[in-house]
């Protein structure tokens, strides 16, 4: 063994592929940082150097060793370009657990192909990938790529364990920028300031971190950025294409965007004509934002495009007119124009958006957007508006971009406010079945649902993007029953600012009784069981992080077979919890189980040593969920 040590040694010293760079072999990587990882981040440097008010240099340059086929995606290389950034080269090699070089990156082996996946996008980003597709593990890469910025908008960010699986032996972020720049950051879960030095006119700042062992993947846990290091950067002058600013403040950063899409709300005058015949018979301001929010839905549709600067300026409300398509700018661009048509004013907003999203930092002036949808304040009250939807209902948002800091972008300047919160009490799912409960376990059911707001998210868009068929193929696959058949499946959407969809099934679930002699065992949930149960962490880091608040009722009623009676009832269970709380009751009268369940869960951000309780209440679910009631055939 000692032999063997000091021949890695001399491995160590003797460079790879990039001249000057040592090799890496995989048993010198420490055994605390191996534990429970499927991926060593070795070494790593990112360099970034504002070279002018419109140019940047990006240089990232690390070593990946895999240490089992779950650490694969985290060895893949995968490079963004468009007219705003060029590729100016890409460099790499792959080497076997020795540290040995197995074989280099030829140039032809990197795919270059359009970010766009096709159907609703118009793009001219595009991405370059490679991966070596190496499986004898351990196995190692090492990635060069530069990267160059036409504009000083797109800052880098450092995330040193890019993964939750990955352990990090050394990573360094060094950004060097003129002596007058303000250089604005934000780091988290870094302890310390960076080294600082200056070389004639230029300042350069170092950040390092050092063994960092995995971050297991934990339950209910907020984002990668809020559990481990990371440093967001922001300029504080941007200049792309023409357009020039400041983004020190929320105020700068709106004030920016609003010039970047200055003077793009001109209708033709068709369609002003249209907005006035839709709109000036109609007395309130309610009425003329539904319809002309319908007319959008009726006549446009969403493509994402991202050409030039697009991917930050809107296409012009002209050309959305002529196209009858958008991207979330445009159709957002669109609609306030059509707003603005008739006489109410309306605001550009942007958004992170994406269901359960909503972990933002509102202290730092900072691109966290990828969305946008409009804000139309009427008095006490304000109507929010996704634009790119064909079927979201005037006024309600969904989950997709609810409960979560925007920004609204006017003339004055950005504004942070808040979207709504969809409280428990709003995401509703009331549930109703009466069913017939045969001697042989079969049951024979009538299902009635009523869902609301982000309780029928899924169904909306499911009912709107697939055709009767899947929708059916889906009903029969869909329900937590071992073995089924659907006799009849309907839904009827009910519209409104707070949206509901009503389903109606009839089905017959095959032995959902059990029998055993004379006696029969069933279970009156039906359909509402618990299937959350969770993992022990005992040690739990990271807070809890809720996403939404929602409420389930449901009421079964169960027919029994002739010549059965209950043999044992099981009691009811009610727990109270700060995640919320949960109440079930059995009765039986008239041969008629009845069984009623209503559960509420909460939404927020809760302290890590209170783990232990929502596991206990997630557990007591599951089990008071499974409950039976023992029926007894009379002689």
């Amino acid at each position: 063994m000692y032999r063997l040590l000091n021949v890695l040694c001399l491995l160590m010293l003797s460079g790879s592929a990039f001249a000057g760079d040592p090799v890496y072999p995989a048993l010198m990587i420490p055994a605390e940082l191996k534990e429970k990882a499927h991926s060593v981040k070795r070494w790593e440097e990112i360099s970034f150097r504002l070279v002018s008010t419109h140019e940047t240099r990006l240089t990232e340059h690390y070593v990946i060793t895999v240490l089992d086929p779950n650490g694969d995606d985290d060895a893949a290389l995968t490079a963004g370009y468009s007219k705003l950034t060029e590729i100016r080269s890409i460099r790499g090699v792959l080497y076997d657990a020795a540290g040995k070089m197995v074989k280099k990156l030829k140039q032809s082996d990197i795919s270059d192909e359009s970010f766009s996946s096709g159907g609703t996008f118009a793009t001219d980003d595009r991405v370059k990938r490679h991966n070596f597709n190496y499986n004898v593990y351990p196995y190692t890469v090492e990635y060069e790529i530069e990267t160059r910025y036409n504009n000083t908008f797109l800052f880098p960010y450092w995330l040193p364990r890019s993964a939750s699986s990955m352990a990090v032996e050394q990573s360094r972020m060094v950004v060097t920028v003129p002596k007058d720049y303000q250089l604005r950051y934000q780091a988290y879960n870094f302890a310390g300031n960076p080294q600082v030095s200056e070389e004639k006119d230029m300042r350069t700042y170092t950040w390092e971190a050092k063994n960092m062992k995995v971050a297991p993947a934990q339950v209910f846990a907020p984002a990668l950025w809020r559990r481990t290091t990371f440093i967001r950067f922001s300029p504080s002058e941007v200049e792309m294409d023409n357009y020039k600013g400041k983004l020190n403040t929320w105020e700068d950063f709106g004030r920016f965007f609003y010039a970047l899409n200055e003077g793009r709300d001109q209708l033709p005058e068709t369609v002003k004509q249209t907005v006035h015949q839709l709109t000036d018979n109609l007395s309130s301001p309610a009425e003329k934002i539904s319809a002309l929010y319908r007319y959008l839905q009726q006549t446009t549709r969403y493509i994402s495009i991202q050409l030039g600067i697009g991917g930050w300026q809107t296409f012009d409300a002209a050309t959305v007119a002529a196209k009858g398509y958008g991207d979330c700018k445009a159709l957002s661009n669109y609609m306030q124009a059509l707003l603005k048509e008739a006489g109410i004013r309306s605001h550009y907003t942007l958004v992170h958006a994406g269901p359960g999203e909503n972990d933002f930092d509102e202290t730092f002036s900072s691109n966290q957007f990828n969305h946008v949808i409009l804000c139309v304040p009427l008095g006490k009250d304000t109507t929010w508006l996704e634009c790119t939807s064909q079927y979201i209902q005037p006024g309600y948002l969904s989950g997709f971009t609810s409960n979560r800091p925007v920004l609204l972008v006017t003339e004055q300047g950005g504004k942070l406010v808040r979207t709504p919160v969809y409280k428990a009490e709003q995401n509703l799912q009331l549930r109703r079945i009466d069913a017939q409960l045969h001697p042989d376990g079969n049951l024979q059911a009538t299902i009635s649902t009523r869902s609301t707001c982000e309780q029928q998210d899924d169904l909306q868009e499911r009912f709107h993007r697939q055709s009767k068929e899947k929708i059916t193929e889906w009903i029969r696959t869909s329900l937590s029953l071992p073995s089924y058949d659907v006799a009849h499946y309907d839904y009827k959407v009910e519209e409104g600012a707070m949206p509901a969809i009503r389903e109606q099934l009839s089905l017959t679930a095959r032995n959902y009784a059990s029998t055993s002699g004379k006696r029969m065992f069933l279970e009156p949930n039906v359909l509402a069981k618990s299937r959350s149960r969770i993992t022990t962490e005992t040690d739990r880091r990271s807070v809890i992080h809720l996403p939404f608040a929602f409420k389930d009722e449901d009421t079964v009623n169960i027919a029994l077979p002739a010549g059965y009676v209950p043999e044992s009832i099981p009691k009811g269970t009610t727990l109270r919890t700060r995640f919320g709380t949960y109440t079930s009751s059995i009765t039986v009268k008239d041969n008629t189980v009845t069984y009623i369940r209503i559960t509420q869960h909460n939404g927020g951000d809760y302290l890590p040593d209170s783990f232990a309780e929502l596991e206990k209440f997630y557990d007591d679910i599951y089990k008071a969920d499974r409950c039976r009631v023992v029926l007894v055939k009379r002689e």
